[in-house]
């Protein structure tokens, strides 16, 4: 990211762009104040200093009035069952159903395949039967090739040629941009679902995740004036009493706001983000209406059987809230960058607390490049395989050792410094790990290093990766029998493409799900590895997380150990038992560890 590429800012991370500033009357030298003229200039009787930098308020307990009341989460769902809720929930399934039908097609030859294993399975039973059971099997597939027959021929039709074409890949790209304009005209919830596709590569066909990643930072903006008209009633001053200079045009603009480039009366450059009017009301709506369709879909087992999805809607409801509130995501910054105090290599923006609210957020102005543009990276002699290090170093720390973790890592909220260090924004969007969930992670990395397929089984079934309710002794053989064909391979030969396919088909036969808890830590995961194979093609997460995983999970154990031993010494009751097992395998990694260095 350079300085002539301002649409390309990060949301929480303004770079050097310059454009059209609005400077306090003391700095102007009698300039006019175009920008300032949308806004109220009048000051209240005894604010302020001499130098027009009004004093810092104390942070409200709760949201302060502004531009429009704050709505609470549910208090548009009964307007969502209205004339305006089912127009609303029209507008929502014709996109994403649209969406899901293109998908559907496009993926379609990895669910005919597994079709086709199923009925020769059934095929097989039913000749154990009889010839009436046989009979019965032969119908129903011919019932499944007619059907066949037809959703190749609509695909055909839909994507203008076969698989690998130009036709094909001509129609995907038209597709992409009609979702990422139907996503952006649908508002902010949206565009917030968007952003996280558009880190699904492992879900979504490349023109699409291309088409995507553009709503990261290049959302269409909203008025200076309302912006100016927020940070006037958010700050309780106008904005030139508040900063020396702002531009009067944004730098940035993104989902749930937009940021403008500004100067502090103390002389700080600082990047000032701008919630987007009536936010609140809009996602609780949004979300309302989404509540509606996902308990529809829960009617209907073939559609919902593995994937949680009022769970996920809980999740996503309860982050885009969080994410909402600027003062909450100042508080995660400042929670980051103490966790990271002693890692001179990783920078948080530090942030203004005299100029924050819940709705206005003022930080550090940052000037650097995306994770991404190799060509800026080494033109500035930084290397992009040490930075992708580093950035899979800090994940590991997040999740195993702190348990609180930047749940959103695209690359435009990640910038390399001209200093080398990493700098992580917009930390609105966060996950936590309980201490338990974090030892089973622990315990499953220890199954991977002792290649142990029977504890990699008992890992899915106590991370709650099965329904409740079922038989844990049904699947473990098929588990296992699964891990045991890859758990033998080096990390660098898994083809991940063929696992999902494999995972799919397991998925598809057996009750398995995806846990609503786990639904950030996999999206984060899966960002690092799209963000990992284009700094190197043959770039592995696994390979390269494994020597600082042994780091983390043996200082961490080390720790716990340590512990476990007092508690016996002196005598206290530390409510668990030393696992020797355990300490065994730590001593041999350590040793092993200490070895290869």
């Amino acid at each position: 990211m350079t300085a002539t590429e301002p649409k390309k800012i990060p949301e929480s991370s303004p770079a050097n762009a310059a454009p059209r500033r609005v400077e306090n009357g003391a700095n102007s030298g009698g300039r006019s104040k175009p920008a300032l003229a949308l806004i109220k200039t009048t000051r209240e009787k005894g604010e302020g200093n001499g130098n027009g930098n009004a004093p810092p308020r104390a942070l409200p307990s709760a949201p302060p009035a502004s531009l429009e009341e704050s709505v609470p989460v549910d208090t548009d769902a009964a307007g969502a069952r209205g004339l305006a809720g089912w127009l609303r929930t029209f507008q929502i399934v014709r996109v994403l159903g649209t969406m899901a039908f293109y998908l559907f097609l496009n993926d379609y030859d990895i669910r005919a395949a597994f079709n086709r294993r199923v009925a020769e399975r059934r095929r097989l039973e039913a000749r154990s039967r009889g010839r009436v059971a046989l009979f019965q099997e032969w119908s129903r597939d011919l019932d499944h090739r007619a059907l066949d027959r037809l959703i190749r021929l609509v695909r055909l039709f839909v994507f203008r040629g076969a698989e690998g074409t130009a036709g094909k890949e001509r129609q995907l790209e038209k597709q992409a941009v009609w979702l990422n304009e139907h996503l952006i005209g649908l508002g902010p919830t949206f565009i917030k679902i968007g952003q996280s596709l558009g880190t699904r590569a492992d879900l979504l066909p490349l023109a699409y995740i291309k088409e995507l990643s553009l709503l990261q930072d290049q959302v269409p903006p909203f008025p200076t004036s309302e912006a100016f008209a927020r940070i006037e009633a958010e700050l309780g001053r106008t904005a030139h009493e508040a900063f020396a200079e702002i531009d009067a045009e944004p730098i940035a603009s993104a989902s749930l706001g937009q940021v403008y480039r500004a100067r502090l009366h103390t002389g700080e450059e600082v990047a000032v983000k701008v919630q987007r009017p009536r936010l609140r009301e809009k996602v609780s709506f949004d979300i309302a209406v989404l509540g509606r369709i996902t308990r529809f879909l829960a009617r209907f087992p073939a559609v919902s059987e593995n994937a949680d999805w009022e769970g996920m809607l809980r999740e996503f409801r309860s982050t885009i809230f969080e994410e909402m509130d600027y003062a909450h995501e100042g508080r995660n910054a400042d929670g980051f960058r103490r966790n990271f105090r002693e890692w001179r290599a990783v920078h948080v923006p530090r942030i203004h607390w005299s100029h924050t609210t819940e709705r206005v957020l003022t930080m550090e102005f940052i000037r650097g490049t995306k994770v991404t543009d190799l060509e800026q990276l080494k033109a500035r002699r930084i290397s992009p395989l040490k930075v992708n290090r580093l950035l899979v170093r800090s994940y590991l720390k997040q999740l195993l050792e702190d348990g609180f973790f930047h749940a959103d890592p695209h690359p435009g909220n990640l910038l390399v410094m001209d200093t080398g260090h990493l700098a992580f924004f917009d930390f609105g969007m966060t996950g936590r790990i309980t201490p338990q969930l974090q030892s089973q992670m622990i315990d499953a990395f220890f199954h991977v290093i002792g290649r142990d397929v029977e504890g990699l089984a008992q890992d899915l079934i106590s991370l709650n990766f099965l329904k409740p309710g079922v038989d844990p002794e049904r699947v473990r053989p098929v588990v296992e029998g699964l891990f045991r064909h890859y758990i033998n391979l080096k990390l660098g030969e898994v083809n991940f493409k063929e696992l999902t396919y494999d995972l799919a088909e397991v998925m598809y036969d057996y009750p398995f799900r995806l846990p609503s808890n786990f639904t950030y830590i996999i999206r984060a995961l899966m960002t690092l590895e799209g963000i990992g194979i284009v700094t190197d093609p043959e770039f592995s997460f696994f390979d390269t997380a494994k020597p600082f995983a042994k780091e983390f999970v043996l200082r961490r154990e080390g720790k716990q150990f340590r512990r476990l031993m007092l508690d016996k010494l002196a005598g206290r009751d530390a409510d668990g038992r030393i696992e020797w097992g355990k300490i065994w395998k730590l001593a041999k990694m350590a040793a092993k560890t200490y070895l290869e260095k």
